[in-house]
Parts: structure tokens; sequence; C-alpha cells
């Protein structure tokens, strides 16, 4: 009797089957929920810079450059006009203060002054003149004083004695009328004569204090008319090189006020420092800055600000610290970081060309050895060396920091 063979629902191939579908809508659903599908690009790593994120030292500073000028400088101006007599010094020479340097002419002007100098001897001669007037009134006045007194030092003892005669009857009433006369007269000529004498002299003593100080004034300016003329010749005030901005020859003409050269202090420098306006407000007098000269660093600090702003710059004065570098010379320039804040540790990426594509705003982050994924993050202060990381990255993450020119929008990169 044949038996029916019942048919297997489960067979291999089915199951086989089933379970390819099975693996397949997994792998679809984990591409689909689970698989990276940013973009991505690959880039040699030996052609990128890698940086990491550490804490450190951070100050803000700006890099200038400044030029080495004198640290004294004393300009040279005619404080007369006239012709270039003759030139005693040449430009680049080193001077001692009072060396002649030049000589001008001014004939006109010296007439002037030799005009001034009659004049104000004349009026001199006056006062003096005027002073020996009142000296002889008040030597005739004195002389008129004495002259009273002799006479009433004869005329006392003889009115004395005729009083008495005169009351014993033993002389002229008329004889001894004129005598008391006499006596009296004398008497009130002294009287009003030291009256005006005292007056007098108290006038006398104002002109003669007016007189003197009209004198010394006099002959202050009779000197000061002679100095008129050491005008024009022109000294070193300082010792020093002397320099010629430009080229003097005898003849040339000088006009009043023209600047015809420079005296600069030789073996002392400053250094004048253009800064953008943007950074007036954090300048300040007394602020430090460092150069390197030679391998070697040497500190400055700010003497003097410029509040005056010119083609969007201002100007500081800054000396240097202890030793000046040794070699350097007028004209010369040097870089320097003037410091615009107190040293703090911070958390510090160094600077680098990725800062020009993403304006600090994301960076690519490395994930593993060879792959960096794109990560906002916030940038704060910055130096010549480092950006101060305020968000975004944490100590030891490692920074793609060379130029992102190339690398497009792309979010992820691989590294070869």
């Amino acid at each position: 009797m044949d038996k029916k063979i019942q048919k297997k629902k489960w067979t291999l191939k089915r199951i086989g089957t089933y379970s390819g579908i099975a693996i397949f809508i997994v792998f679809v659903g984990y591409q689909f929920i689970f698989a990276d599908r940013r973009s991505k690009l690959k880039i040699e790593k030996d052609k990128i810079t890698i940086s990491t994120v550490k804490r450190g030292v951070f100050q803000e500073t700006i890099p200038q450059t400044g030029t080495v000028m004198p640290s004294l400088t004393v300009y040279l101006d005619a404080v007369e006009g006239g012709i270039i007599k003759n030139i005693s010094a040449e430009s680049g020479q080193m001077l001692k203060k009072g060396d002649k340097i030049l000589e001008l002419s001014n004939l006109n002007r010296e007439l002037n002054v030799l005009q001034q100098e009659a004049q104000l001897n004349q009026s001199i001669n006056q006062l003096r003149e005027t002073r020996l007037q009142i000296s002889r009134n008040d030597l005739e006045q004195r002389q008129n004083l004495a002259l009273i007194e002799n006479q009433l030092q004869v005329l006392g003892p003889q009115y004395t004695r005729q009083k008495q005669l005169f009351a014993k009857k033993l002389i002229s009433k008329q004889e001894f009328e004129k005598t008391e006369a006499d006596y009296l007269y004398n008497l009130e000529r002294k009287r009003i004569t030291y009256e005006v004498y005292k007056a007098d002299s108290v006038d006398r003593i104002r002109q003669y204090n007016d007189l003197n100080f009209s004198e010394r004034k006099m002959t202050q300016s009779l000197v000061s008319a002679g100095k008129i003329l050491d005008n024009l010749v022109i000294r070193a005030p300082i010792d020093g090189q002397l320099i010629f901005p430009q080229q003097l020859y005898p003849g040339q003409n000088v006009n009043i006020g023209q600047r015809l050269g420079q005296m600069d202090v030789v073996g002392s420098y400053k250094v004048r420092v253009p800064i953008d306006e943007l950074y007036l407000p954090r300048i300040t007098v007394g602020q430090r800055a460092t150069t390197t000269y030679n391998n070697k660093d040497y500190s400055l600090e700010i003497i003097y600000k410029y509040e005056d702003i010119s083609n969007g710059r201002f100007d500081v004065d800054m000396k240097f610290l202890g030793e000046a570098p040794k070699g350097i010379v007028r004209g010369q320039s040097l870089r320097l970081r003037i410091e615009l804040s107190q040293s703090t540790e911070e958390l510090l990426l160094a600077v680098g060309g990725f800062y020009k594509d993403t304006g600090g705003n994301w960076v690519y982050v490395l994930d593993g050895e060879n792959r960096a994924v794109k990560r906002d993050i916030k940038l704060g202060r910055k130096n010549p060396e480092n950006f101060e990381i305020l968000e975004g990255l944490q100590p030891g993450d490692r920074v793609i920091t060379s130029s992102y020119e190339n690398f497009g929008d792309n979010e992820v990169l691989l590294l070869n």
C-alpha cells in the first residue's frame, strides 16, 4: 500500500532564501539608520599640519614694526634769516655743545641792531643825566640846611645874650629886635627848608627806583640787541651727531624758522612704533614689548603715546629696559611684540591658516589616526603663536591647523 509523503514546509533552500532576505533587510536598515552618510574627502596626511590642544600661559600681544631713532633729537631752526656766509661742519660729524656749525649774513639786520644799540645808549645816558640832576638838587638842599644851621649856631647864643642885656637896659631895643628877628627868621627858614627836603627825599627815592628800573631794562635790551647778531651763528646745542637733511652751500638764502638740520644723541636709542588706531584705547604709557635681535630677546617700555592719528595709525615711543641691542643704528627696523594683557593660564590652539577659511568658528578634529571630523568651536583672544579656546575643544584634542582652502564643504577627512 502506497504511503503519502508529506512535503516539508521549511526546506534548506527556503531557509537560506529567507535568511538572505532578512540579512539584506537588516543591512539596509542599518545603513539607513546608523551608517555615516556625511561627505568625505581623502587627503594626504603629510601635507597638513596637526596641532595638539594644551593648557599653557597665554598673553595677548600684537606684532608691530618699529624704527630705531636717537633717544634725543634737537632740531636746528634759523632764528634769523639771511645768506649763508660759511659752513664750518659737515653732515654726520660729531660735535660738542657750542661748536660752530654755520654763519649767516644779514646786513639789514645788523644795521637795525646798530641803530637800536645807539638809541638805547642815548636813552641810558639821559637817565643817568636825570639821576645826576636829582643828586645835585639833593646836595643843594642839604647845603642850604647846613648854611641855615650855621647861622642859627651864631644867632642863637647872640639872641640869648642880647635878651639878657635888653632886660637890664644895657642895649637898645632896636638892636635887640634886629637880632631877635634874624634868629626867628632862620628858625622858620630851617623848618620850611627841612619840610621841603623831606618831601623831596620821598619823591627822590621813588625817582631813583624808577630810573634804576628803567636803566636795568634798557641795559637788558641793549644786551639782547647784541645777542640778535649771535643768532646769525648756528651752534651745536648739545653733544651729538650733526645731520643735514639736505645739502647746504654758501650763498644760499635762509628764511626765519627754516629747519636747517638736527643734532642726534649717539649711543642712546628709542623705537618709534606706528600702531593701528583700533588699539588706541588699549595702549598706555608703561606697557611692555619684546623684540628679538641676533637671537636674543630685549624688553622695551612705552614712554610716550602720540594721540594724533594719521592714515589710520598713531605712534608711540619706546625705550629699551636695561641693555640695548649692540650694533643697532638709526633708521633700522625692529619686529616687536606689544603686550596687551597680563599672562594667564588658558586652553591654547596654535595659530594657523585654518582661521582664514573658518573665521575660528569650526575646525577639523582628529578621530583616530586616519580620520578628522568637523567640529564647532569658539575662539577668544589671539597672539602671534596661539588662540585662546573658549568652547568646543579639550586638552589633548588634535586639530588640523593648516589651510582648509582645498577641503571644500566636506565634513569628514580621510587621512592617507
